[in-house]
């Protein structure tokens, strides 16, 4: 009996199991018997290792599916991927899964909405630029694509298939020269391989006494630049007057720069990203600018993500947004506004009286009060970016710029009082269109169209005669430049035509007596030019030479320049360059009478007639040596550049020849010296600059003399310390004070008018300035981050002289006026990032 329980209890128990293994067999099979019956049936083949499929397996294939059915139920059912070779053979392969980050090589950032694509997958790249994608073979082809960067395409077998790996895009749309020294003078500002002087805001830490990104005022930190008269739109490089500068805005060449009359720079310091200096050895596409270029770019990248950043100081309030439309565009606003109109500010205070100082604005002839003086300005700049396939590049760009002074005059007129409004206003409006085609690899095209209208003008109320006064002053250019570049192992070639129209108008008006004079002048200037540069395979050697060709059609006046740049490194720590250049312009500006525009923006721009204002030629020669070495940086150049077809009325003459109306030219001999020492988060610099610039006028009294420009010694000291939160700056600046003339001793006065002495014969007191900043730098959440900041200019309150001139009194007697630079003046600012 109890054998027979035994048997009984096995066989139950067994039992199960059979059962089991009978459905096994009915629902699941090893996949390479089902991959047998679809080839007996179908006739096809199979191919793949016979190791990929152990232990696969499936369930038996429904009744009745055809062929294409069946091979996707398996994909289904397994990790397989089944691709068809031809119509009898089909290769099964296991998928492959990848993952990886992209990021942008320059500003290592992740980059959001990248696509990545196969042949049969996609997937777009998040916001820390993550993504992950399931291929097929090792051998099929990736692509990476980002509005902006260069795609890649790349197998997928060159890939990290163990890890999360990150990809680098680089920007496609700028050939960027390479850096060659990091950190130059601060944290964004570097020197690059094409002999320019580069600021990136991107990167930007601070620089003493300023606490925007103000290109023109971050300029002025760069040895031989400063502002003799410390304004943004009297900027002298290397001893050359403002309007020998070339100023460009995306490509589009300024005629205004400043707002507050030039205390602070015209261009949204939200939306300018970058600058380039160039002071020698300029590139053949850049006409203009005798003494110097500033380039001012905005950002060259499509963003595909919505931000902006909204700022807040004692001056303005300053909004920027990118706004993406769809996968190819963008579009990016950004808007200043002064806050004159809603609060006043004790800063906003200084910066008026400044502007003002010394002008009818502020010191009305007697019997006549000013009131009600008010001032605005704003800026707005537009910018659509487009890219509709990987080898064209489009890019529109708008700007509008103003600045607004007005003022009431009243008096008693037979016992009755009278008022009237003087004002003046100064606007651009600027409208400029690039594009560029990558034909292949080695050739690409651009072209840049740009139309600019400038204008000034002054309407000046004389309330005691009944007279009004109406001054104005027109600039329209029109340009096209098409630039062809081809890159040939280690050449590239550039060559390119431009044509430029130039219009000024320069317009006066009085009511009572009647008197209109309207001036009109149009110049059209053709240019060809061409260029060569060679870098040696391991860059330690770099030449670029060129000619640029220009034809004035109106004097049928033909203007060749060579220009020159060279670059030797010389072990691993030393670096000697030489560059040279010929450059010409064709306007420039005067300064008819000193109350001309109610004396706060007197000059205006005039076009050479080639006679009494004749074109302005360049010659430039520059040597340099530069050491860099364990953070330290040493930096020794030697200049001499001559400009010939100068005027007195564009020089600035305040006292001995402020009527003269004669032409000449002026001679600099110059030395630059920088020390640069990086250590940890400080960063300090000492700069020295030399210079010795003479005047040549051969019909004046003084035939030579120094210029007004000649600032013999110029030092720049400054410290500044970085970290993820923190951006301290402090600094000095001192130079030798302004040239001047001052009267006769002894025989002040002749024929009621005042006798001066030697030109330029003495100068003005040292200028001496202390400026510090700070910027805290926080997080409030994953969206939002804002940054806080002061910064105080010249904390001494140190009075500096930048012009002196003098006036008979009504006893004939001499009065001595003076006009000084800004005291101490504080600034804070806001920011907020989202």
């Amino acid at each position: 009996m109890g054998r027979t329980k035994f048997y009984i209890f096995l066989l139950l128990s067994v039992f199960p199991t059979y059962q089991t293994l009978g459905q096994n067999s009915e629902q699941g099979v090893p996949i390479s018997k089902v991959l047998e019956e679809i080839s007996q049936v179908h006739s096809i083949t199979f191919n793949y290792e016979s190791s990929l499929l152990e232990d696969v397996v499936v369930e038996p294939m429904p009744k009745g599916l055809s062929l294409s059915a069946k091979i996707k139920n398996l994909e289904n059912q397994t990790n397989l991927v089944f691709e068809r070779v031809s119509d009898i053979v089909y290769t099964i392969f296991k998928a492959i899964q990848l993952c990886g980050y992209i990021i942008d090589s320059e500003s290592q950032s992740p980059l959001v909405s990248a696509t990545v694509t196969s042949k049969f997958s996609y997937a777009i790249t998040d916001e820390k630029g993550f993504f992950e994608i399931e291929l097929k073979s090792l051998n099929e082809v990736l692509t990476v694509r980002h509005i902006g960067f260069k795609t890649i395409e790349r197998q997928l077998k060159y890939f990290n298939l163990e890890a999360c790996s990150t990809v680098a895009m680089f920007a496609q749309q700028e050939v960027i020269a390479p850096v060659l020294i990091k950190t130059y003078l601060v944290r964004g500002i570097d020197k690059r391989q094409d002999w320019t002087t580069s600021i990136d805001y991107k990167k930007f830490s601070l620089l003493p006494g300023l606490i925007e990104s103000d290109v023109l005022q971050t300029v002025q930190s760069l040895p031989s630049i400063l502002s003799i008269d410390e304004t943004v739109s009297n900027i002298n490089i290397r001893g050359g007057s403002n309007d020998q500068n070339l100023m460009l805005w995306d490509d589009i060449k300024m005629y205004q720069t400043g707002h507050f009359f030039g205390l602070i720079s015209s261009f949204n310091p939200l939306m300018t990203q970058t600058a380039s200096v160039v002071n020698n050895g300029s590139d053949v596409s850049l006409t203009d600018g005798v003494s110097g270029t500033i380039h001012m770019q905005t950002d060259k990248q499509i963003d595909s993500k919505f931000n902006g950043v909204f700022g807040l100081n004692f001056l303005n309030a300053e909004l920027f947004s990118n706004i993406p439309i769809g996968n190819k565009s963008s579009l990016q606003l950004a808007s200043r506004k002064s806050l004159d109109d809603f609060v006043r500010t004790p800063t906003y205070d200084v910066y008026f009286e400044r502007v003002i100082q010394e002008t009818e604005a502020d010191n009305n002839v007697s019997n006549v009060t000013n009131s009600n003086q008010g001032f605005d300005f704003y800026d707005a700049s537009l910018r659509w970016l487009y890219q509709p396939t990987d080898n064209d590049f489009l890019r529109l760009n708008f700007i509008l710029i103003n600045n607004d002074l007005g003022f009431n005059e009243t008096a008693d007129i037979n016992g009755i009082s009278q008022s009237r409004r003087s004002g003046i206003s100064q606007n651009t409006l600027a409208i400029g269109l690039n594009y560029k085609r990558q034909w292949n690899e080695k050739l690409s095209s651009a072209i840049n169209i740009y139309d600019n209208e400038y204008k000034l003008e002054a309407l000046n109320a004389d309330v005691l005669n009944n007279q009004l006064q109406l001054q104005e002053n027109i600039v329209s250019e029109t340009s096209v430049q098409l630039n062809n570049l081809y890159e040939e192992n280690r050449w590239r070639f550039t060559i390119g035509y431009q044509f430029t129209e130039t219009e000024v108008i320069n317009l006066n008006d009085i009511d009572l007596p009647r008197f209109v004079r309207r001036d009109e002048e149009i110049l059209r200037e053709h240019a060809v030019f061409g260029q060569a540069w060679y870098k040696s395979p391991n860059n330690d050697f770099s030449v670029r030479g060129g000619v640029r060709a220009n034809y004035l059609t109106r004097f049928e006046k033909l203007i060749v320049e060579p220009r020159l740049s060279v670059r030797q490194s010389i072990g691993e720590h030393l670096e000697i360059e030489a560059k040279g250049e010929f450059k010409h312009q064709s306007t420039s500006q005067i300064v008819n009478f000193q109350n001309d525009f109610l004396g706060i923006e007197k000059r205006r721009w005039q076009l050479t007639d080639n006679d009494s204002i004749p074109v302005l030629q360049s010659k430039q020669l520059s040597f340099g040596i530069l050491y860099k070495n364990s953070g330290w940086l040493l930096d020794a150049k030697g200049y001499y550049k001559t400009v010939d077809g100068i005027t007195t009325q564009s020089q600035s003459f305040a006292t001995k020849y402020e009527f003269a109306k004669e032409k000449g030219s002026y001679d600099v001999y110059g030395f630059e010296f920088l020390c640069r020492k990086t250590f940890g988060n400080f960063n300090s610099w000492l700069s020295y600059s030399y210079m010795d610039n003479t005047y040549t006028f051969e019909v004046l009294e003084d035939v030579e003399f120094p210029s007004n420009f000649d600032i013999a010694h110029s030092i720049t000291f400054g410290t500044t310390f970085s970290n993820k939160s923190w951006n301290v700056s402090a600094g000095l600046n001192y130079r030798t004070g302004n040239p001047t003339t001052i009267p006769l001793v002894g025989n002040e006065i002749v024929d009621d008018d005042v006798n001066f002495d030697k030109g330029n014969g003495e100068r003005l007191i040292d200028y001496m300035r202390i400026d510090a900043s700070a910027i805290y730098k926080f997080k409030i959440s994953n969206k939002f981050r804002s940054e806080i900041g002061a910064s105080v200019w010249n904390t001494s309150n140190r009075q500096n002289a930048i012009n002196d001139y003098y006036r008979i009194n009504e006893s004939d007697g001499i009065n001595k006026f003076s006009r000084f630079s800004l005291g101490l003046t504080t600034n804070a600012v806001v920011r907020l990032y989202f």
